[in-house]
């Protein structure tokens, strides 16, 4: 079973394929050396541990490394907390705190981080000073191997559960669906199977695992053919779905359900424990992730977000026809082909040079840190060409000079199993520069983006800026990288700034008011 402590932050966007230049050395920024696959030495110097995990739920923590210098969580690369806040956003409100996942919302974004030759990460650590008194910012980037050419991946066994329930009716939900259905019906290669499932307050096999070459044309006309009806039973479509998905089990492929629905369960079992447990089980014994494509401005978020966690797949949130192709024509490829099981990472800080720190999200992905090497306690499943980006806030002792920061990922292969482990450092030198300084737009969007995310859930960062200043800083960054995603960004900092008033406050009615 997977332990994982702390409070909720996770889901966003499709991660939309931003590529900024890294710090470089000369800004005084220590890039990492990687070292060796399959190597196991200790992640810290010496000395264990704990999480912090005994933290009341949703504390702000900032934890002393002379008690606990560990910080260790299961890699993520969901996406689906930043795309629904800004659908949120443009709809003129703000998320519900509850909903907004800081590293979800870094990761919608993909920093230029050098990729590996085989299977498994490069890892990548620099940072900056973010304040005047101390505290700086650590950013740990792992990144995998590009997806191979479409003939040359695994062959894909896909199952498709589709709420067709009432409340998808509404524009932007099941009209979307059967259009990203459509595109991706069009991808998929011959030897690809494809299986389809419905469900409204019943589920339905509508065909099952079936080969795309032969039935490409059968495919469109099906998806076609869906049609709302009655009420929303989530637990009736992922069981069914599971099902066939078992059923039409391929060995050597890809084996995956992929949930596409507005998640706002009304019937059946609502709570999820049970589809959590049935999901559970056939991801240990088949193999078979989940893949969440959540839609609609009103959206079961946590619940989606669940599901995908005890599935060791992702979530994404789809608003627009631009989203839905990049979704299924850029990343669902990218979730097809793995590049990492059961990915783990841990952070070792030096207590020499560092007072405090913060992982900055992530709470729902922490594990113990004496799990960090037993491959029986599961991490991420991460795809080709992701990468995953986790930020920390450090206070650093007055004064002291040298190593910072160990950062060790451990993964086991996609095909054997086998596990491996590569690591990188970091040292004080990489400090001495300002985050906002010229020639760190990386890093800036990185920053920028973990702020925005930390003040709609109502945390307060040690440095952060406030949202006029951060969406000056995003806006220089999209204007110099002439970045769509990052203009939208922008967009979305100035939304929250209007509504939450000329003082920085919530105005009454939106969710942070009471």
């Amino acid at each position: 079973m997977k332990r994982r402590h702390g409070g909720r932050l996770g889901a966003g966007i499709l991660v939309t394929g931003l590529l900024l230049t890294g710090c470089a050395g000369g800004n005084g920024v220590e890039r990492t050396s990687d070292r060796g696959g399959g190597r196991h030495a200790p992640a810290v110097p010496d000395g264990g541990g704990r999480t912090g995990a005994d933290a009341p739920e949703g504390e702000q923590r900032s934890r002393p490394p002379a008690a606990d210098h560990l910080s260790t969580f299961a890699l993520d690369v969901d996406t689906a907390s930043y795309g629904y806040a800004r659908r949120t956003l443009a709809d003129g409100r703000l998320p519900d705190p509850a909903t907004v996942r800081p590293e979800e919302f870094v990761n919608s974004f993909r920093p230029d981080y050098r990729r590996p030759e085989g299977d498994g990460f490069s890892v990548t650590v620099d940072g900056a000073r973010s304040s005047d008194d101390g505290w700086s910012l650590v950013r740990v980037g792992l990144a995998t191997r590009a997806a191979e050419p479409k003939g040359t991946r695994p062959p894909a066994a896909l199952t498709f559960v589709v709420d067709i329930s009432g409340s998808m009716a509404e524009p932007g939900r099941l009209d979307l669906v059967k259009e990203s259905l459509g595109i991706l019906t069009d991808e998929l290669r011959d030897d690809d199977s494809v299986a389809l499932v419905t469900f409204s307050n019943e589920a339905e096999t509508v065909l099952p695992m079936s080969t795309v070459g032969e039935n490409r044309e059968r495919i469109h006309g099906l998806v076609d053919e869906l049609a709302t009806t009655s009420s929303t039973n989530v637990e009736a479509g992922v069981r069914t779905g599971y099902d066939v998905a078992v059923e039409g089990h391929r060995k050597g492929a890809v084996n995956r359900v992929v949930l596409l629905s507005d998640a706002l369960a009304n019937t059946g079992d609502t709570e999820a424990q049970s589809i959590l447990n049935r999901i559970d089980e056939e991801r240990r014994e088949y193999g078979i992730t989940l893949f969440g494509v959540g839609v609609g401005s009103d959206y079961g978020d946590a619940f989606m977000e669940r599901l995908a966690d005890k599935g060791d797949g992702h979530t994404t949130y789809v608003s627009t026809r631009e989203q839905a192709r990049k979704v299924f024509v850029e990343q669902l490829p990218t979730h097809i082909e793995l590049r990492a099981r059961d990915a783990k990472a841990q952070v070792a800080f030096d207590p020499a040079t560092v007072e405090r720190f913060r992982l900055i999200g992530y709470e729902n992905r922490e594990v113990a840190d004496e799990d960090f090497r037993d491959d029986r306690v599961d991490g991420g499943e991460v795809g080709a060409g992701h990468t995953v980006t986790a930020l920390y806030a450090v206070k650093t002792r007055p004064g002291r000079t040298g190593h910072l920061a160990t950062a060790t990922v451990r993964w086991l292969d996609p095909k054997t199993r086998a596990p491996h482990e590569r690591s990188g450092t970091v040292g004080t030198a990489a400090l001495t520069s300002s985050v906002w300084a010229a020639g760190h737009d990386s890093l800036q969007l990185t920053a920028v983006t973990a702020y925005f995310a930390e003040r709609l859930r109502g945390g307060d960062l040690p440095g952060a800026p406030s949202l006029s200043e951060l969406a000056r800083y995003s806006a220089a960054i999209a204007e110099r990288s002439r970045s769509k995603v990052v203009r939208e960004l922008t967009e979305a900092i100035r939304q929250a700034d209007r509504l939450h008033g000329p003082d920085g406050d919530a105005e009454p009615g939106d969710p942070y008011s009471g």
